[in-house]
Order: C-alpha cells, then sequence, then structure tokens
C-alpha cells in the first residue's frame, strides 16, 4: 500500500473519554516539538468521546494551544467520527456495513476501536505513522524540559533498520534483519500500575498471584506464570528518566505500554486492533504480530508517567475496571493460543515483501474461536472464589461477575470472530479511508 503523498506527514493521537485539559496542552507540546526537531507536518487527532460540557471545554482548550508552522490539530468528537466512518464505509463496499460501523465505533468503551479510528483516519490524512498517548498519562520532566518519546519515534520509524541503527545506543538485532524496516517504536510508564488491581496485592498476595497468573496460558509451569505475575502491569517501575538509552532489536511485548508507542503505516494499514469492548489489553495485539513476525523495533526509555483519574477511585469506576479485567483474562484463551501460533509461523506471518499477511492472522483467530471453553468456565470460577475470599466489594463484584457468567463466556468468543472479520474487511477500509478523505469530519 503506497503512500499518495510526498509529504513527511504524522498522526499524533489522543483518544480520550474523559476531561484532559492538561494532556492536551502536553500532546500539543510535544506535536509542536516534533514539527520543529524534524521538519515533520504532524498531524494532532483528538478523538474525544465525553459529554459535551467536557468536549467544549477541551475546544476551549485547543483553540489555545500556541499555532506552530506544520502542526494541524483535529479534534473530532463522536458525531464527526461517526459521520468518517460512515462515509469510508459506505465507499469501501463491505459485506455487513452496519456491523462494522458498530466494531468501529461501539456504544461500549473499546480500547483498540479508539486506536483503529485514528489508523483509519491516518490513513485519510496521508500520515506515514501513527504515534499514540493516552489521556490519564503525562510526560517525564528532566532539567525543567518534557522527556517526548516522538524523539526516538521520529529518529527510527520507517527507516531500514540498517539505518535506523545509527541513531540508537545499541543494536540487538540478527544481520539478517538488517533490511527490514524498523515497524515499531515504543517504551512504557512508570508511576501508578496500569490495571486497578494493586490494591487486591495489598490485601492479600496469595489471591493477586492467583488472579494475575490467570491470563498465562493454562499449561505454563509454575516458574513460568510467577515470572509473569511479578512482571505484569507495573512497566519500568518507578525510576525516573535521566538519560537516553534505545535499542534497535524485536521488541519484548511485555517491554512497551500502548500509552507510549508508535507504528509504521505498514503495519496498522494491514491489520486492525481488536475492537473487543470493555476489555483491558485489547489493543495490544501489534505489539505481538510485529515482535513474532521479526519485524525490527526501537525499545527506548523515555517513559510516560502514568496516574489514576479520580473516577478510578469510585465504586463505578471499580466495577468497570473489574470487568475490563475479568474480560481481558477470557480474552486469553484465544489470544494465547493465536500468539502461539504466530510465534510457530514466524516468517509466514510475512508476504514476499516483509508485509504482514493479514489473511494468516484472520485464519488464526478463527481456528482459535472454535476451542472448547472449559478453561474459561475455569478462569471464572478462580476469580469469583478469590474474590470472595477478599469480602468486602470485591464479593459483592464476583455476585455480578457470577450473574453473567454465560454473557461473558459468549462476549468473548464473539470477540474473536469479530476480529477477525474486521481483519478481512480492513483492506478495503484503508484503501477507502484514502479515497475518501476526513473532509466533512472536521466541518
Amino acid at each position: 500500500m503506497n503512500r499518495q503523498t510526498s509529504t513527511d506527514r504524522i498522526c499524533l493521537a489522543l483518544p480520550t473519554n474523559r476531561a484532559c485539559s492538561d494532556a492536551i496542552v502536553g500532546i500539543g507540546q510535544e506535536a509542536a516539538y516534533a514539527a520543529r526537531t524534524f521538519g515533520t507536518e504532524v498531524h494532532l487527532l483528538i478523538l474525544d468521546s465525553c459529554d459535551a460540557t467536557t468536549r467544549a471545554e477541551h475546544a476551549r482548550v485547543v483553540a489555545g494551544l500556541p499555532a506552530t508552522r506544520n502542526v494541524i490539530v483535529h479534534h473530532l468528537d463522536e458525531a464527526r467520527q461517526r459521520d468518517f466512518l460512515r462515509r469510508t464505509i459506505q465507499r469501501s463496499d463491505v459485506a455487513v456495513p452496519h456491523r462494522l460501523l458498530g466494531l468501529m465505533l461501539p456504544a461500549e468503551l473499546s480500547y483498540g476501536a479508539c486506536t483503529n479510528r485514528a489508523f483509519l483516519i491516518a490513513s485519510a490524512l496521508g500520515c506515514r505513522s501513527v504515534h499514540r498517548r493516552d489521556s490519564d498519562c503525562t510526560y517525564q520532566v528532566l532539567d525543567g524540559e518534557q522527556v517526548f518519546p516522538i524523539h526516538h519515534e521520529l529518529s527510527s520509524l520507517g527507516k531500514p533498520a540498517s539505518e535506523a541503527s545509527a541513531a540508537v545506543t545499541e543494536t540487538v538485532l540478527a544481520a539478517g534483519h538488517g533490511h527490514r524496516t524498523v515497524s515499531m517504536v515504543g517504551a512504557s510508564f512508570i508511576g501508578e500500575p496500569s490495571v486497578d488491581i494493586a490494591e487486591i496485592e495489598q490485601l492479600d498476595g496469595g489471591v493477586y498471584h492467583d488472579v494475575v497468573s490467570l491470563w498465562a496460558p493454562a499449561d505454563w509451569s509454575d516458574e513460568q506464570k510467577e515470572q509473569l505475575v511479578e512482571e505484569s502491569f507495573k512497566g519500568a517501575g518507578t525510576t525516573p528518566f535521566t538519560a537516553d538509552h534505545a535499542t534497535l532489536t524485536l521488541v519484548d511485548p511485555m517491554r512497551v505500554d500502548m500509552s507510549n508507542i508508535a507504528f509504521d503505516h505498514d503495519v496498522y494499514e494491514r491489520v486492525p486492533l481488536p475492537p473487543a469492548t470493555d476489555t483491558i489489553g485489547s489493543d495490544y495485539f501489534l505489539i505481538h504480530l510485529v515482535h513474532d513476525a521479526a519485524l525490527p523495533g526501537v525499545l527506548h526509555n523515555r517513559h510516560i508517567e502514568n496516574f489514576y483519574t479520580p473516577f478510578r477511585r469510585t465504586d463505578a469506576g471499580f466495577r468497570a475496571y473489574q470487568m475490563r479485567f475479568v474480560k481481558f483474562l477470557l480474552s486469553m484463551l484465544y489470544f494465547n493460543d493465536v500468539y502461539e501460533r504466530m510465534g510457530a509461523a514466524g516468517a509466514a506471518l510475512l508476504d514476499e515483501r516483509d508485509h504482514v499477511r493479514g489473511d494468516v492472522i484472520s485464519g488464526f483467530l478463527r481456528d482459535s474461536a472454535a476451542l472448547d471453553r472449559t478453561e474459561n468456565i475455569w478462569r471464572l470460577d478462580r476469580v469469583s472464589t478469590s474474590y470472595r475470599k477478599l469480602g468486602g466489594r470485591y464479593a459483592t463484584f464476583a455476585d455480578r461477575m457470577d450473574a453473567r457468567r454465560d454473557q461473558l463466556l459468549d462476549e468473548a468468543r464473539r470477540d474473536t470472530e469479530d476480529f477477525a472479520l474486521l481483519i478481512d474487511a480492513w483492506p478495503a477500509l484503508v484503501r477507502a479511508a484514502r479515497e475518501t478523505g476526513l473532509g466533512s469530519a472536521e466541518a
């Protein structure tokens, strides 16, 4: 899929469903830094799913961003996003258009779907890459200057690995991969854990271990599960940034976070993210795909600082995040199977031009959707038992979860099938997005 523009154009994206004026100011500063330092045209894309009052405040903040040469801001509410999607889907002439619109812009929260919208809009704008940030993160500061991840992203992304090696601290990459494009650049976060389960560890370390280990493949050894629990959801710890370090390598998916990531268009224009709703981790699939396909990446240490918003401290926030965590655990029955297949496939994940093959991935997903769900029944049993051990609001949540057992099991399988459907339709959607452009979505 060749780019149709001679302009060096990127998309710096901030999806949000919460008030985040400070994040908008910060990402505006990162966009200005990128334009000044690298001479690239930066399309700052704010995908705003907030209520009308919050959107109005965001619009005020956007209007107040300093005008910067080569920075173009797009602040789109859901109505404008929907308009763009409808026109794109209609032009693509894909089957089941209404279902695809629901997968791209569902009523419920979807980490994958909001990023997929950024991918399609980036294609419509003629961008060569997407750089994603989150609204519950901020930038570290060193000597009074903000530490912007986009510095490493634009130094390496899209270049042949043999050229990108000049911009990193070290290279840990087989010589045979040197001709391949740097397809992903990322780092992690410091601060509070990415998933709101730290209280479980404080209440009962044994229960925490039991619950977190449920996202491992069932046949893993105790030692493997122990290591997974130790590494899960904690990012890069708490040590602040002091100096740059970047490694050209096959990036370990456990070392990067989707709040601090950039992908080359040759990845996201061929395979989207899972559109599952109310499921943490549903936006991490491409990180695994880039690794398993042996596409070069850069792992750096300009980590984002993660913090918890006030909503996560409320009872409603607690229930929402626990359900998203449970749905993540159930999704792993299918994704662990797909990841194993991707790891075994290796080079077969790529075509003769070293581009990822969506048809291979959708085939893996359809096969995995047929798996027996006994393992997921066991997962729900383990979560229920563990949460009842904790008592209080965890026991109350277990009651709510148990009442939805069949629904949750069905949703996990259907989410896998929906992802396969979206992958098969994706090339047509990307082509249509390019032809349609963003157009009236900005009106």
